[in-house]
């Protein structure tokens, strides 16, 4: 099983990034989980949506070959935990290649959101996309956590 967590935007805060390798450091390893981190169109030379195209060929092409797509998009389904658990054992089972993207700030093109398979929710509050980030991550580790009985997840 391959889990790619594929964003759009490299600078990122120090915090939020420590919060990432933190997770990211207690997923297991037969979860093969990769950051994959693109780079930012520039807005100033281009339109905001020129710039999510142009961020979406990337997206798709860092996807290529993935059995299942899931973009982030704030009008997406907002799965439990429990939801995501029972995703995870799935994925697992069946050796799947799973590509969660986050688009820029400006969000997702529409290609990407056509092309993905789900659309998820994390909140239905306005997150900055970074700490987007830092939240899936921290969901697939609790995730993780619940299917193997680890404390860290409570009800």
């Amino acid at each position: 099983m391959n889990i790619k967590l594929i964003t759009i935007g490299k600078k990122m805060p120090d915090w939020i990034q420590t919060g990432i390798n933190h997770y990211q450091k207690q997923l297991p390893a037969q979860l093969n989980f990769s950051l994959i981190t693109l780079d930012a169109q520039k807005r100033k030379s281009k339109n905001i949506e020129q710039a999510k195209l142009l961020e979406g060929e990337l997206i798709l092409k860092a996807s290529k070959g993935a059995s299942l797509i899931i973009a982030f998009d704030e009008h997406g389904q907002q799965p439990s935990t429990k939801i995501i658990a029972q995703q995870l054992n799935n994925w697992q089972q069946h050796g799947e290649y799973v590509a969660l993207i986050i688009g820029g700030a400006d969000g997702l093109s529409n290609a990407v959101k056509t092309h993905a398979n789900q659309l998820w929710g994390l909140s239905k509050l306005t997150l900055p996309h970074s700490m987007a980030r830092l939240l899936a991550v921290e969901q697939l580790y609790r995730a993780h956590s619940l299917l193997t009985n680890h404390p860290y997840h409570r009800e």
